[in-house]
């Protein structure tokens, strides 16, 4: 799943590991999901918005390409 958690978490200043102490999680599934090879879940997605300050769109909606 391609997703922006990564740039965003770059752009906040947060490590991966600060962030998954924030939501809950690993450091190492915060890594699975900035490479797009982990799916989480829809309260994950909404956690790591609200930590990111982002909306969902922002974080996880796919524009395609023409």
């Amino acid at each position: 799943m391609k997703n922006h958690v990564r740039s965003a978490r770059i752009a906040a200043n947060i490590t991966q590991t600060d962030l998954a102490r924030k939501t809950g999680i690993t450091r190492q599934t915060i890594g699975l999901i900035e490479k797009g090879t982990y799916n989480p879940s829809l309260q994950l997605c909404i956690a790591l918005a609200k930590e990111l300050g982002k909306t969902l769109d922002e974080l996880f909606w796919e524009v395609e390409e023409k």
